[in-house]
């Protein structure tokens, strides 16, 4: 799964599955720029990873802000030219109930869920040439094949993030680019320890009861490792995955089997 030095971007890859899957790239062959609005993230992951022997760029970019997105855009292609792969990791959760008066939250999650991912695939296909394995991999959820109280705002954005995988997969396809969708379950990451105790104390219960619950629903009784995701990652980014696009593919222990 060799990626011959294309350019990855790796958005939220500062923390979790997006800094597993900006390794694994690097260690692919692929030069790989991981973005996070986060800059302490930012900056550990870069360190972290060049540690091991892998070069990386780290450039701060807020998915909620087109110019945060079109200036990271610019500053890849003029430092290293065409852009081969994207991955669409970043992502917020949280309780966005529809009796709340507030809906803030509910704005935050689809500004950078799936507006983001709009715009950045938007100026990222500018820049990624026809017939050169142009590869967008969008990292969705179980949670955009089933629903979750209180989490509409999420459900609907990684709903969605389907939806646009499947339009843009037809809409490039003649250029040789193959567009798809990884869904994960629950995998060990912060992200996911936030979403228990945030759910555990919607249901009022502890934490420790509601992971019990979770993995109980889950059929290889564990939650996953960030790596087993960013192993599917590269595989879809590689030439050996060509004849994928327009997939949603789950990667969940058997969550779910939609």
């Amino acid at each position: 799964m060799q990626l011959g030095h294309k350019v990855a971007i790796v958005t939220g890859g500062g923390t979790g599955i997006g800094k597993a899957i900006g390794a694994n790239l690097a260690r692919n062959g692929a030069r790989v720029v991981i973005a996070s609005r986060n800059p302490a993230h930012l900056e550990a992951t870069k360190a972290d990873l060049e540690k091991l022997g892998l070069p990386v760029l780290g450039l701060p970019m807020d998915l909620r802000k087109k110019e945060d997105i079109q200036r990271t855009v610019a500053e890849v292609a003029a430092k290293w030219g065409a852009i081969h792969i994207l991955v669409n990791n970043a992502g917020i959760s949280g309780l966005s109930r529809t009796d709340d008066p507030d809906d803030g939250m509910w704005y935050d999650v689809l500004d950078t869920n799936l507006s983001g991912l709009y715009q950045i695939t938007k100026a990222v296909l500018k820049h990624m040439p026809n017939h050169s394995g142009g590869r967008i991999i969008n990292i969705s959820s179980v949670l955009g094949k089933f629903g979750v109280a209180g989490y509409a705002a999420y459900c609907a954005t990684k709903h969605g993030m389907i939806g646009f995988t499947r339009a843009l997969a037809l809409e490039v396809v003649d250029r040789g680019i193959t567009v798809n969708t990884v869904c994960p379950g629950w995998v060990d990451t912060e992200m996911a320890r936030r979403g228990i105790n945030e759910s555990s104390l919607n249901l009022g219960i502890t934490p420790e009861q509601f992971k019990e619950q979770a993995v109980a629903a889950v059929p290889i009784r564990r939650f996953l490792a960030p790596d087993e995701v960013a192993e599917l990652v590269c595989y879809l980014a590689s030439d050996l995955a060509k004849g994928i696009t327009g997939q949603a593919i789950n990667i969940c222990g058997g969550q779910t089997m939609l």
